[in-house]
């Protein structure tokens, strides 16, 4: 008895590689969405180890002469004096505990701005900020935007305003290898988060959107601007 061949599996075209190559890609990023929200859920009682600006500023310092040493003490929200949680949300958020996760009003100016050719001002949220600090680093990119435009809600939903507040001011740079309130304040002004004046918090809000190149002392305008702002939001 003859046996039978065996059909021809059909060879690979261009379009079905790119196909799955997509469909490859799409799953990976499905997944890595998935563990992001999964970790925001998480970080509602635990504290995170680390964060993607963190891991990127240790890879940097691979390539990079001189030492790189981490300064981070994660301290609960009742620790960082009213002084500083004003402090920055007068400087980089001022209607934090108004909007939910983004502020439209801010992103039409920016927009405007962008329009004339003047762009003065950012129009990132605290919130934005964090999760862009947990999962994505300093780098820009549109897929990164995608990514952080989905993950905002997700924050703001299963943490609330005092949860994100209290991660931020723990996280976010405030100098080379600083990170967080404690760490700011022993670095920067040798006292603690507890007990930092109003006018240190300030010149250390002050230097919150370029950390690497501002320094607290050098701030005295910045400074006074962010405490009337926190004079004229009544605190």
């Amino acid at each position: 008895m003859i046996p039978r061949r065996l059909p021809r599996l059909p060879k690979p075209t261009r379009n079905n590689i790119f196909r799955y190559a997509l469909l490859f890609l799409l799953l990976v990023l499905a997944a890595g969405w998935l563990l992001a929200a999964l970790s925001l859920i998480a970080l509602r009682v635990i504290d995170p180890p680390t964060t993607a600006v963190q891991i990127e500023r240790r890879m940097q310092s691979f390539f990079h002469a001189g030492s790189y040493s981490k300064h981070h003490t994660f301290v609960p929200l009742s620790q960082i004096s009213p002084n500083l949680q004003h402090a920055v949300v007068a400087a980089e958020d001022a209607r934090f505990f108004q909007h939910h996760g983004f502020d439209w009003h801010e992103i039409q100016i920016a927009a405007d701005e962008d329009m004339e050719g003047k762009r003065m001002r950012g129009a990132s949220t605290i919130t934005q900020q964090l999760v862009k600090n947990l999962f994505f680093g300093t780098s820009r990119s549109l897929l990164r935007k995608a990514a952080e435009f989905t993950l905002v809600p997700v924050a703001e939903l299963v943490l609330g305003k005092q949860r994100i507040l209290e991660l931020y001011l723990n996280v976010v740079e405030w100098g080379p290898g600083v990170y967080g309130a404690e760490a700011a304040c022993a670095y920067h002004d040798r006292t603690t988060a507890r007990r930092i004046t109003r006018d240190q918090a300030a010149r250390l809000a002050a230097i919150l959107p370029a950390p690497l190149k501002r320094r607290p002392e050098r701030m005295n305008r910045y400074s006074e601007l962010i405490e009337e702002r926190m004079r004229q939001m009544g605190w």
